[in-house]
């Protein structure tokens, strides 16, 4: 059985720089709860191909994306226009953008302009080129049960 922590009472330096898994498996319930109606929408760097976030956006933020050429999402925690790179100087550059089958969900491609697009910094102080920097793996030690089986235990490493 794998064990998962939870993240509400985890500060936002162990959730972001941690190595403990703690997977918020409330989000959509949470986003459910809010005032806006938002489909998600991967972001994926068309020159690399690497996935640099997941967001979600409403009406305004893809209009505002469509007709500004670049990405803008809806914040879900602060209920309000995210526009990328409008405070860090992070913009991503609107190349194309694709509906699933069902239309309820959406792809960017883009052009980073900026450092990076991730919110946070590496250990060199610089940002992230994407949201996507850890990986889960099995941590060295695991906890043994009477049964001399060993329930694996996972950890978060950088990639």
């Amino acid at each position: 059985m794998n064990r998962f922590e939870t993240g509400s009472s985890s500060s936002t330096a162990d959730l972001e720089e941690g190595s403990t898994l703690m997977l918020d498996f409330n989000k959509l319930q949470d986003i459910a709860k809010g005032e806006a109606d938002v489909i998600p929408v991967a972001v994926q760097d068309a020159d690399t191909k690497e996935v640099l976030i997941v967001a979600y956006v409403n009406r305004d933020a893809l209009a505002y994306t469509l007709s500004q050429g670049v990405a803008a999402f809806w914040s879900t925690s602060r209920n309000e226009l995210w526009i990328k790179g409008a405070t860090s100087g992070d913009k991503l550059e609107l190349l194309d953008v694709r509906v699933n089958c069902e239309q309820n969900s959406l792809l960017y491609l883009v052009r980073p302009l900026g450092a990076g697009a991730c919110h946070t910094k590496g250990a060199d102080g610089n940002a992230r080129s994407g949201c996507y920097y850890r990986r889960i793996e099995r941590s060295a030690s695991s906890d043994e049960n009477p049964g001399g089986r060993s329930a694996p235990s996972w950890q978060l490493t950088f990639v």
